[in-house]
Protein backbone atom coordinates (compact mmCIF):
# COMPACT_ATOMS: atom_id res chain seq x y z
CA UNK A 1 0.00 0.00 0.00
CA UNK A 2 0.96 3.63 -0.38
CA UNK A 3 3.23 4.77 2.63
CA UNK A 4 1.11 7.46 4.78
CA UNK A 5 2.45 10.78 4.10
CA UNK A 6 2.90 10.39 -0.06
CA UNK A 7 0.34 11.94 -1.62
CA UNK A 8 -1.49 10.48 -4.56
CA UNK A 9 -0.89 11.26 -7.97
CA UNK A 10 -3.87 13.05 -8.88
CA UNK A 11 -6.71 13.88 -6.82
CA UNK A 12 -10.14 15.29 -7.49
CA UNK A 13 -11.54 16.33 -4.14
CA UNK A 14 -12.39 20.11 -3.47
CA UNK A 15 -9.46 21.69 -0.60
CA UNK A 16 -10.76 22.07 2.86
CA UNK A 17 -8.97 23.95 5.41
CA UNK A 18 -8.52 24.22 9.13
CA UNK A 19 -10.51 21.38 10.96
CA UNK A 20 -10.07 21.54 14.76
CA UNK A 21 -7.04 19.51 14.99
CA UNK A 22 -5.18 20.58 12.08
CA UNK A 23 -5.02 20.29 8.16
CA UNK A 24 -7.32 18.19 5.89
CA UNK A 25 -6.92 17.88 1.88
CA UNK A 26 -10.82 17.06 1.01
CA UNK A 27 -13.99 18.08 1.47
CA UNK A 28 -16.81 15.36 2.00
CA UNK A 29 -19.91 18.30 1.67
CA UNK A 30 -21.76 17.10 -1.35
CA UNK A 31 -19.99 14.13 -2.27
CA UNK A 32 -22.29 10.92 -2.76
CA UNK A 33 -21.44 8.37 -0.04
CA UNK A 34 -21.95 4.97 0.96
CA UNK A 35 -22.45 3.37 4.11
CA UNK A 36 -21.67 -0.51 3.76
CA UNK A 37 -23.47 -1.37 7.60
CA UNK A 38 -24.86 1.67 7.98
CA UNK A 39 -27.89 0.29 9.55
CA UNK A 40 -25.62 -0.89 12.74
CA UNK A 41 -24.44 0.56 15.88
CA UNK A 42 -21.24 2.23 14.35
CA UNK A 43 -22.83 2.57 10.94
CA UNK A 44 -25.60 4.80 12.30
CA UNK A 45 -23.80 6.81 14.25
CA UNK A 46 -21.31 7.42 11.03
CA UNK A 47 -24.55 7.50 8.77
CA UNK A 48 -25.72 10.43 11.09
CA UNK A 49 -22.15 12.43 11.17
CA UNK A 50 -21.82 12.14 7.34
CA UNK A 51 -25.52 13.70 6.84
CA UNK A 52 -23.79 16.66 9.20
CA UNK A 53 -20.80 16.75 7.00
CA UNK A 54 -23.48 17.47 4.23
CA UNK A 55 -22.74 14.44 2.53
CA UNK A 56 -25.53 12.73 0.42
CA UNK A 57 -25.61 9.23 2.12
CA UNK A 58 -26.82 6.40 0.58
CA UNK A 59 -27.16 3.25 3.40
CA UNK A 60 -26.64 -0.28 2.23
CA UNK A 61 -29.17 -2.31 3.91
CA UNK A 62 -29.73 -6.35 4.52
CA UNK A 63 -32.77 -7.65 2.57
CA UNK A 64 -34.79 -9.58 4.88
CA UNK A 65 -38.60 -11.19 4.78
CA UNK A 66 -39.15 -8.74 7.43
CA UNK A 67 -36.77 -5.83 6.09
CA UNK A 68 -35.51 -3.71 9.08
CA UNK A 69 -33.53 -0.49 9.23
CA UNK A 70 -32.21 -1.32 12.29
CA UNK A 71 -29.98 1.52 14.75
CA UNK A 72 -31.65 4.23 12.02
CA UNK A 73 -34.77 4.13 13.79
CA UNK A 74 -32.94 5.95 16.57
CA UNK A 75 -31.99 9.38 14.06
CA UNK A 76 -34.17 12.24 14.01
CA UNK A 77 -36.52 12.20 10.53
CA UNK A 78 -34.34 15.52 9.68
CA UNK A 79 -31.80 12.99 9.36
CA UNK A 80 -33.02 10.36 7.73
CA UNK A 81 -34.73 12.37 5.19
CA UNK A 82 -31.37 12.60 3.67
CA UNK A 83 -30.61 9.38 3.59
CA UNK A 84 -31.04 7.04 0.37
CA UNK A 85 -31.56 3.39 1.90
CA UNK A 86 -30.77 0.68 -0.61
CA UNK A 87 -31.40 -3.24 0.09
CA UNK A 88 -29.50 -5.59 -0.68
CA UNK A 89 -26.59 -8.23 0.90
CA UNK A 90 -23.02 -8.00 1.05
CA UNK A 91 -22.36 -11.23 0.09
CA UNK A 92 -23.45 -10.15 -3.35
CA UNK A 93 -22.14 -9.12 -5.94
CA UNK A 94 -24.73 -7.31 -8.12
CA UNK A 95 -26.65 -5.97 -4.53
CA UNK A 96 -23.13 -4.04 -3.80
CA UNK A 97 -22.60 -2.89 -7.31
CA UNK A 98 -26.65 -1.09 -7.70
CA UNK A 99 -25.06 0.48 -3.91
CA UNK A 100 -22.08 1.53 -5.31
CA UNK A 101 -23.42 2.65 -8.39
CA UNK A 102 -23.11 6.62 -8.26
CA UNK A 103 -20.98 7.45 -5.13
CA UNK A 104 -17.36 8.68 -4.77
CA UNK A 105 -16.77 7.55 -1.20
CA UNK A 106 -17.53 4.08 0.19
CA UNK A 107 -17.16 3.53 4.13
CA UNK A 108 -17.15 -0.06 4.48
CA UNK A 109 -18.40 -1.56 7.60
CA UNK A 110 -20.64 -4.29 7.00
CA UNK A 111 -19.84 -7.43 8.91
CA UNK A 112 -20.22 -10.21 11.32
CA UNK A 113 -18.87 -9.27 14.51
CA UNK A 114 -20.33 -11.22 17.64
CA UNK A 115 -16.90 -13.20 18.13
CA UNK A 116 -18.87 -16.22 20.24
CA UNK A 117 -20.98 -17.32 16.94
CA UNK A 118 -18.18 -17.35 14.93
CA UNK A 119 -16.76 -20.62 17.01
CA UNK A 120 -20.31 -22.03 15.99
CA UNK A 121 -20.52 -20.52 12.27
CA UNK A 122 -17.43 -19.60 11.14
CA UNK A 123 -18.12 -20.20 7.28
CA UNK A 124 -20.99 -17.48 7.75
CA UNK A 125 -18.11 -15.23 8.96
CA UNK A 126 -16.51 -16.02 5.61
CA UNK A 127 -19.02 -15.03 3.48
CA UNK A 128 -19.80 -11.99 4.75
CA UNK A 129 -16.51 -10.63 6.09
CA UNK A 130 -13.92 -11.57 3.09
CA UNK A 131 -16.45 -12.30 0.29
CA UNK A 132 -18.21 -9.32 1.10
CA UNK A 133 -15.28 -7.32 1.52
CA UNK A 134 -14.51 -8.86 -1.98
CA UNK A 135 -17.60 -8.03 -3.55
CA UNK A 136 -16.91 -4.24 -2.51
CA UNK A 137 -13.04 -4.29 -4.00
CA UNK A 138 -14.25 -5.43 -7.39
CA UNK A 139 -16.71 -2.85 -7.88
CA UNK A 140 -14.50 -0.37 -6.39
CA UNK A 141 -12.08 -1.08 -8.94
CA UNK A 142 -14.33 -0.93 -11.75
CA UNK A 143 -16.00 1.81 -10.36
CA UNK A 144 -15.33 5.52 -9.93
CA UNK A 145 -14.47 5.46 -6.35
CA UNK A 146 -12.24 8.22 -5.23
CA UNK A 147 -11.90 7.02 -1.47
CA UNK A 148 -12.12 3.63 0.62
CA UNK A 149 -12.42 3.34 4.22
CA UNK A 150 -12.16 -0.27 5.59
CA UNK A 151 -13.14 -1.13 8.45
CA UNK A 152 -10.57 -3.35 10.27
CA UNK A 153 -10.82 -4.46 14.02
CA UNK A 154 -8.02 -4.72 17.61
CA UNK A 155 -9.21 -8.15 16.94
CA UNK A 156 -6.60 -8.72 14.11
CA UNK A 157 -3.75 -8.03 16.78
CA UNK A 158 -4.63 -10.94 19.43
CA UNK A 159 -3.08 -10.88 22.49
CA UNK A 160 -0.86 -8.03 23.10
CA UNK A 161 2.73 -9.30 22.72
CA UNK A 162 3.68 -5.66 23.46
CA UNK A 163 1.66 -2.34 24.74
CA UNK A 164 -0.10 0.07 23.56
CA UNK A 165 -0.31 -1.75 20.08
CA UNK A 166 0.85 0.37 17.29
CA UNK A 167 -0.05 -0.93 13.34
CA UNK A 168 3.22 -2.55 13.39
CA UNK A 169 2.62 -5.03 15.89
CA UNK A 170 1.92 -8.63 14.42
CA UNK A 171 -1.29 -9.84 13.30
CA UNK A 172 -2.23 -12.97 15.23
CA UNK A 173 -6.13 -14.34 14.73
CA UNK A 174 -7.49 -16.24 18.06
CA UNK A 175 -10.88 -16.64 17.00
CA UNK A 176 -12.57 -17.81 13.15
CA UNK A 177 -14.04 -13.71 13.58
CA UNK A 178 -10.28 -12.64 14.09
CA UNK A 179 -9.25 -14.69 11.17
CA UNK A 180 -11.94 -13.21 8.83
CA UNK A 181 -10.75 -9.71 9.30
CA UNK A 182 -7.47 -10.42 8.61
CA UNK A 183 -8.06 -11.83 5.35
CA UNK A 184 -10.44 -8.82 4.29
CA UNK A 185 -7.68 -6.60 5.41
CA UNK A 186 -5.41 -8.44 3.26
CA UNK A 187 -7.76 -7.96 0.46
CA UNK A 188 -8.13 -4.12 0.50
CA UNK A 189 -3.99 -4.25 0.84
CA UNK A 190 -3.59 -6.28 -2.09
CA UNK A 191 -5.97 -4.22 -4.34
CA UNK A 192 -4.32 -1.10 -3.18
CA UNK A 193 -0.93 -2.65 -4.32
CA UNK A 194 -2.08 -4.46 -7.25
CA UNK A 195 -4.69 -1.80 -8.77
CA UNK A 196 -4.08 1.54 -7.17
CA UNK A 197 -7.12 1.38 -4.93
CA UNK A 198 -6.98 4.47 -2.74
CA UNK A 199 -8.03 2.63 0.35
CA UNK A 200 -7.38 3.68 4.22
CA UNK A 201 -7.83 0.91 6.35
CA UNK A 202 -9.18 1.95 10.04
CA UNK A 203 -9.12 0.01 13.09
CA UNK A 204 -10.96 0.70 16.07
CA UNK A 205 -10.51 -0.68 19.36
CA UNK A 206 -13.22 -1.61 21.48
CA UNK A 207 -16.16 0.64 20.20
CA UNK A 208 -18.94 1.44 22.53
CA UNK A 209 -22.33 3.59 23.11
CA UNK A 210 -25.54 4.05 22.77
CA UNK A 211 -27.13 1.50 20.04
CA UNK A 212 -25.03 -1.29 20.91
CA UNK A 213 -26.78 -4.19 21.53
CA UNK A 214 -26.19 -6.31 24.60
CA UNK A 215 -24.11 -8.77 23.14
CA UNK A 216 -21.25 -6.62 24.24
CA UNK A 217 -19.71 -6.02 27.73
CA UNK A 218 -20.84 -2.65 28.74
CA UNK A 219 -24.73 -2.82 27.49
CA UNK A 220 -25.23 -6.07 28.97
CA UNK A 221 -23.48 -5.24 32.51
CA UNK A 222 -25.94 -2.05 32.36
CA UNK A 223 -29.28 -4.48 31.17
CA UNK A 224 -28.71 -6.51 33.96
CA UNK A 225 -28.24 -3.34 36.71
CA UNK A 226 -31.36 -1.89 35.58
CA UNK A 227 -33.12 -5.08 35.79
CA UNK A 228 -32.02 -4.96 39.56
CA UNK A 229 -29.57 -7.96 38.62
CA UNK A 230 -27.53 -8.71 41.26
CA UNK A 231 -24.49 -9.97 41.38
CA UNK A 232 -24.16 -9.17 37.32
CA UNK A 233 -22.87 -12.14 35.66
CA UNK A 234 -19.86 -11.96 33.15
CA UNK A 235 -17.17 -13.91 31.36
CA UNK A 236 -13.65 -13.60 32.40
CA UNK A 237 -13.42 -10.49 34.52
CA UNK A 238 -9.39 -10.69 33.67
CA UNK A 239 -9.02 -9.50 30.22
CA UNK A 240 -8.04 -5.77 29.34
CA UNK A 241 -9.64 -3.56 26.73
CA UNK A 242 -9.27 0.13 25.09
CA UNK A 243 -12.92 1.57 25.22
CA UNK A 244 -13.32 4.29 23.00
CA UNK A 245 -16.88 5.94 22.59
CA UNK A 246 -18.51 5.81 19.87
CA UNK A 247 -18.13 9.28 18.57
CA UNK A 248 -14.46 9.42 18.75
CA UNK A 249 -13.89 6.38 16.68
CA UNK A 250 -16.61 7.95 13.86
CA UNK A 251 -14.30 11.20 13.43
CA UNK A 252 -11.57 8.59 12.94
CA UNK A 253 -13.36 7.26 10.19
CA UNK A 254 -14.03 10.78 8.90
CA UNK A 255 -11.28 12.18 9.31
CA UNK A 256 -9.26 9.05 7.25
CA UNK A 257 -11.64 10.01 4.14
CA UNK A 258 -10.27 13.86 4.07
CA UNK A 259 -6.89 13.43 4.64
CA UNK A 260 -5.00 12.90 1.58
CA UNK A 261 -1.73 11.62 3.55
CA UNK A 262 -4.25 8.39 5.01
CA UNK A 263 -4.48 6.73 1.99
CA UNK A 264 -2.67 3.36 1.81
CA UNK A 265 -2.38 3.59 5.75
CA UNK A 266 -4.02 1.81 8.64
CA UNK A 267 -4.69 3.53 11.50
CA UNK A 268 -5.77 2.34 14.88
CA UNK A 269 -8.11 4.35 16.56
CA UNK A 270 -8.42 4.03 20.53
CA UNK A 271 -7.41 5.82 23.74
CA UNK A 272 -4.33 4.60 24.85
CA UNK A 273 -5.65 3.74 28.11
CA UNK A 274 -7.13 0.26 29.11
CA UNK A 275 -9.24 -1.60 32.21
CA UNK A 276 -9.69 -4.92 32.96
CA UNK A 277 -13.77 -6.20 32.70
CA UNK A 278 -13.84 -7.50 36.26
CA UNK A 279 -13.03 -3.53 36.91
CA UNK A 280 -14.82 -2.15 34.57
CA UNK A 281 -18.23 -4.29 35.58
CA UNK A 282 -17.63 -2.65 39.34
CA UNK A 283 -17.66 0.74 38.17
CA UNK A 284 -20.65 0.11 36.32
CA UNK A 285 -22.05 -1.39 39.39
CA UNK A 286 -20.92 1.69 41.39
CA UNK A 287 -22.48 4.00 38.80
CA UNK A 288 -25.98 2.41 38.86
CA UNK A 289 -26.33 2.10 42.38
CA UNK A 290 -24.02 -0.18 43.44
CA UNK A 291 -23.94 -4.45 43.71
CA UNK A 292 -21.51 -6.98 42.54
CA UNK A 293 -20.10 -9.01 39.61
CA UNK A 294 -19.47 -12.82 39.42
CA UNK A 295 -18.11 -15.01 36.67
CA UNK A 296 -20.43 -17.02 34.37
CA UNK A 297 -18.88 -19.98 33.26
CA UNK A 298 -21.51 -20.03 29.97
CA UNK A 299 -20.03 -16.30 29.11
CA UNK A 300 -16.06 -17.50 29.05
CA UNK A 301 -15.03 -18.24 25.03
CA UNK A 302 -12.87 -21.57 24.72
CA UNK A 303 -9.31 -21.65 25.75
CA UNK A 304 -6.91 -19.76 24.09
CA UNK A 305 -8.92 -17.80 21.85
CA UNK A 306 -9.43 -15.00 24.58
CA UNK A 307 -6.93 -12.13 23.72
CA UNK A 308 -5.92 -11.28 26.83
CA UNK A 309 -5.17 -7.69 26.61
CA UNK A 310 -5.85 -4.80 24.20
CA UNK A 311 -4.24 -0.80 24.69
CA UNK A 312 -4.10 1.14 21.78
CA UNK A 313 -1.20 3.15 20.11
CA UNK A 314 -2.88 6.09 18.41
CA UNK A 315 0.22 8.26 17.64
CA UNK A 316 0.32 7.55 13.91
CA UNK A 317 -4.10 9.08 13.64
CA UNK A 318 -2.91 11.64 16.23
CA UNK A 319 -0.51 12.57 13.68
CA UNK A 320 -1.77 12.05 10.40
CA UNK A 321 -5.19 12.42 10.78
CA UNK A 322 -5.44 15.23 13.66
CA UNK A 323 -7.57 12.49 15.71
CA UNK A 324 -8.11 12.80 19.54
CA UNK A 325 -10.27 11.57 22.10
CA UNK A 326 -13.07 14.02 23.38
CA UNK A 327 -15.30 11.46 25.12
CA UNK A 328 -13.80 9.90 28.65
CA UNK A 329 -15.12 6.71 29.55
CA UNK A 330 -16.94 7.56 32.32
CA UNK A 331 -18.59 10.20 30.79
CA UNK A 332 -19.71 7.25 27.87
CA UNK A 333 -20.79 5.13 30.40
CA UNK A 334 -22.56 7.59 31.89
CA UNK A 335 -24.13 8.25 28.01
CA UNK A 336 -24.74 4.47 27.17
CA UNK A 337 -26.69 3.81 30.16
CA UNK A 338 -28.91 6.53 30.10
CA UNK A 339 -29.92 5.37 26.18
CA UNK A 340 -30.45 2.16 27.76
CA UNK A 341 -32.85 3.42 30.48
CA UNK A 342 -34.81 5.23 28.00
CA UNK A 343 -34.95 2.15 25.74
CA UNK A 344 -35.26 -0.47 27.77
CA UNK A 345 -37.70 -2.53 24.53
CA UNK A 346 -34.12 -2.73 22.70
CA UNK A 347 -32.39 -4.78 25.28
CA UNK A 348 -35.03 -7.15 26.60
CA UNK A 349 -34.20 -5.77 30.19
CA UNK A 350 -37.06 -7.80 31.58
CA UNK A 351 -34.89 -11.49 30.50
CA UNK A 352 -32.48 -10.60 33.26
CA UNK A 353 -34.86 -10.40 36.06
CA UNK A 354 -34.81 -13.12 38.69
Amino acid sequence: MRTPGKKPSASRWAPLCDLASGRCDVNLRDNKVLVTGGTGFVGSHLTQRLVDEGCKVRVLANYKSMPSVGNLTHLDHSVLEHVDIVWGNICDRDSVAQAMEGVSVVFHLAALIGIPYSYIAPASYVATNITGTLNVLQNARSGSIERLINTSTSETYGSAQYTPIDEKHPIVAQSPYAATKVGADQLVESFARSFDLPAVTVRPFNVFGPRQSDRAIIPTIIAQRLAGVDPVRIGDPTPQRDFTYVTDTVDGFVRAAQHDDAVGGTFNIGTGKSISVGELAQRICEMTGGGEYVTDSARMRPKDSEVSELRCDASRARDVLGWSQNVSLDEGLERTADFVRRHPESFAVDRYRV
